[in-house]
């Protein structure tokens, strides 16, 4: 009992706060860190962007008149007088392609995080790093494709 008192410990890894400048430049986040970060941002911008989804909502589905208001707003911009536009039609369109990254990033990583929570085998590093880069992936064609179909490119 007294040789595991008196015998020398071996010194324990020492852990210090991340310098901001010198540490963080070169650190590499994991995939499944980006995600989850990633998803974290999404919801706070569908949040932040709920005025503008019940204004797209309330236009959109009022009357004829008010639907051909809510294309126009894409297409020429909102309260345009011929001089000067307060927002621009492609600022419009920036915002709802914002929108739609935010809303497909959100949902298909809520989707891997079920799966993890329900299937005790996607629980793993392997499959973290697999279905992290697929939530990537996915959710950034996706916005591509339907930014492509919002900017008329098909």
């Amino acid at each position: 009992m007294t040789e595991l008192a008196s015998a020398p410990r071996r010194k324990r890894p020492e852990f210090r706060n991340i310098n901001v400048f010198t540490d963080l430049p070169s650190y590499r986040l994991p995939a499944a860190g980006i995600v989850s970060i990633l998803h974290r941002i999404s919801g706070f911008v569908m949040f932040l962007l709920l005025p503008f989804i019940i204004w797209m909502f309330d236009v959109s589905v009022s009357s004829e008149i008010s639907f051909s208001r809510f294309t126009s707003a894409f297409n020429r911009g909102v309260s345009c007088t011929p001089t000067s536009c307060l927002l621009a039609g492609w600022f419009m369109k920036l915002v709802a392609l914002a929108l739609i990254w935010a809303y497909l990033h959100h949902f298909i990583a809520g989707l891997r995080h079920l799966w993890m929570d329900i299937s005790h085998a996607a629980v793993s590093k392997e499959f973290g790093k697999a279905s992290a880069t697929v939530t990537l992936v996915s959710s950034i064609a996706l916005t591509l494709i339907l930014g492509a179909k919002l900017f008329g490119f098909y």
